[in-house]
């Protein structure tokens, strides 16, 4: 780093070298988006402004008409995008330009194949549009300053994308931002005012604040005016106040790249306007593909809030819960003041009515979606469908309705993808079923061969495998579907009612009275290790399993628990025991009692290991195994 007259030169953040080499490469099936994203930053830019003008009205320093001039110069090859909007302070510049800043980084770079074509989509996934620059030019300069600040304090920003860039502090009179793109030798066709003109109104036409390029004159009668004349070039109509039947489907798509910055067309979208007591208009976007920040905790971008066209917030958690954190669009109120505040918006009964409304809007185009386009959903499913699982617990209103779109894999085929619905299920329960099985693990596999569901694969009843760690929470909150409620294969005793026969009953009950001495000989050699054990109703083929009680945490959410550093409550595991397997009956004729401790601890470890659980002591398992095996090869 060198240091000159307050000059710095810093190689980029190793992750947005690599972002600039795929972008230099020209990824992008679509040069022209290199536009569509500047102009977007810039229109994003001058509505924060309106926004915190709000309550500071000298942010605008008396230059209050805002918009976004495009400029070209062909002399010097560049072209200029320049807006009077917010603007950025030193340190803001070093945040969000030299580094990324988002959780998603790593797993950007991870899912990177090599493949050129799904690599430019992961691009537009991760929403790099300030880079998309580069598509077109061999150095980029960025000229700005903070609205509010002194023109002292402007900065400016230069790289050529090779690996690092410059920033110093310079004078800028105005607020705002300018970014100069000095293009390739191969991109000069960017130069010609009817080529931007074009683009500008093919992408960004319905965007609110002008954007304006230089008068054209023609002829020898309009003499052109020693000062350049501007003119707005889009027609700046919001696109969500226009009737749907007048908005063609590639408008719809062009204005949800424009609020997601993402680089696909959208999955559906739902435009509506309400009229009466509470008028309001909501165009929102299902995106195909998750974006890499889902998960962060931090991340609350989502539905734009407008107030009578004018822009208000993009924070407003308010508008959507977090179950549908990836839904984007507008929502656009006449009602609400101005001057609309976070505070307002956590008390205020027309927000309420609002999310309500585009909840259920959402939820019916996905339950739409599911019914005519079984594979479209699945895609939406593959993408979204742990965060959905969120929804249950959240949104209690709308329970039933969410637990009608979820999906699980289950043992009605061989396959671990998630393509089952709970409809699904009840369709194929058998005659006498009253309940809905599932269990829970920390793998498809695990789920799938469990002992745990033994007797129910051998009498054909489905069982729903749920092994995503979100299924812990879900079923916390999902009891029933459809007057059948969810019951737990490894919780509490089996009882199958109607679909155990009264003999099975009777055969379970009389081992139970035959082997108390047996039962009562284990227990005494596990103590403290074990609440209970008993004789099982759940196993045909494996020795023991374990399970708790019925309203006792699983052994499956506690290790959950356990890995994210949460205290998981101690609780003592019931073992049951198949009493016909040959171990057990070789258990039972034992008469050397260390051999019967041996065998009574290893297949209680071993119990432990079938369901995903970990052993205390390790070691000690593999000595009793050892003695085990050695005693047998010596009779």
């Amino acid at each position: 780093m060198t240091v000159e007259a307050h000059k710095e030169t810093l190689a980029f953040q190793a992750e947005v070298s690599q972002v600039l080499n795929l972008v230099i490469r020209s990824l992008y099936s679509n040069k022209e988006v290199f536009l569509r994203e500047l102009i977007s930053n810039a229109s994003d830019a001058a509505e924060k402004l309106r926004f915190e003008a709000l309550t500071d009205e000298a942010l605008f320093e008396e230059e209050a008409e805002l918009k976004v001039c495009v400029t070209l110069d062909k002399e010097a090859g560049t072209v200029t995008i320049s807006d009077n909007g917010i603007g950025m302070s030193r340190q803001e510049v070093s945040e969000t330009i030299g580094t990324i800043a988002s959780s998603g980084t790593r797993k950007f770079f991870q899912a990177m194949s090599g493949d050129q074509a799904k690599d430019s989509e992961l691009i537009g996934q991760f929403g790099v549009g300030f880079y998309s620059a580069f598509i077109v030019a061999d150095k980029v300069a960025l000229l700005t300053r903070r609205a509010g600040l002194g023109e002292e304090h402007g900065v400016r920003w230069q790289s050529d994308g090779e690996g690092s860039y410059s920033i110093e502090n310079v004078d800028k009179p105005t607020r705002g931002t300018d970014v100069i793109l000095h293009l390739r030798e191969d991109e000069k066709e960017f130069l010609e005012n009817f080529r931007l003109r074009g683009v500008i109104a093919k992408f960004s036409d319905h965007i609110t604040i002008p954007v304006e390029m230089e008068k054209e004159y023609y002829g020898e009668d309009e003499e052109k005016p020693e000062t350049p004349e501007f003119e707005r070039v889009n027609t700046g109509t919001a696109l969500w106040m226009r009737n749907r039947s007048a908005i063609s489907e590639e408008e719809y798509n062009a204005f949800y790249k424009h609020v997601s910055h993402d680089f696909e067309d959208p999955l559906t979208h739902v435009h509506n306007r309400v009229e009466g007591s509470n008028e309001y208009t909501a165009l929102l976007f299902i995106p195909k593909r998750a974006p890499f920040d889902l998960w962060d905790r931090d991340q609350t971008h989502g539905v734009k809030l407008f107030v009578r066209r004018v822009f208000i917030m993009d924070e407003a958690e308010k508008l959507m819960p977090r179950y549908l954190r990836f839904v984007k669009g507008v929502v656009d109120s006449d009602d609400l003041p101005l001057n609309v505040s976070r505070e307002i918006l956590q008390h205020n009964r027309k927000i309420d009515t609002i999310r309500q409304a585009n909840v259920k809007r959402i939820l019916s185009a996905l339950e739409k979606l599911a019914e005519e386009d079984k594979e479209q959903y699945q895609t939406f499913w593959d993408q979204f469908g742990k965060v959905i699982k969120e929804g249950p617990a959240e949104d209690s209103p709308n329970r039933e309705r969410i637990a009608g779109l979820l999906r699980f894999a289950s043992t009605h085929n061989d396959k671990d993808d998630q393509t089952v619905s709970l409809a699904d299920y009840v369709s194929r329960m058998q005659e006498g079923q009253e309940k809905i099985y599932y269990i829970t693990a920390d793998s498809p596999a695990a789920a799938r061969y469990s002992p745990h569901l033994e007797v129910l694969k051998k009498k054909g009843i489905e069982v729903l495998l749920f092994s995503d760690r979100v299924d812990e929470w879900l079923v916390t909150s999902l009891m029933e579907f459809d007057g059948k409620s969810l019951q737990s294969v490894a919780k509490g005793a089996l009882d199958l009612g109607e679909l155990e026969d009264k003999e099975e009953k009777e055969s379970k009950e009389k081992q139970t009275e035959e082997h108390q001495d047996l039962l009562r000989k284990m227990q005494d050699v596990l103590g403290e290790s074990v609440k209970e054990i008993r004789v099982s109703r759940r196993l045909s083929e494996s020795p023991a399993c374990l399970v708790v009680e019925e309203h006792d945490m699983s052994a499956n959410l506690a290790r959950v628990l356990k890995s994210v550093g949460q205290d998981a409550p101690q609780t003592k595991p019931i073992m049951e025991i198949n009493a016909v397997h040959p171990l057990v009956e070789r258990l039972e004729g034992e008469g050397d009692e260390e051999r019967f401790d041996d065998l009574t601890k290893v297949l209680f470890d071993q119990a432990q290991l079938a369901e995903g659980g970990q052993l205390d002591d390790p070691a000690a398992f593999v000595r009793r195994l050892n003695r085990l095996m050695l005693k047998l090869a010596a009779s």
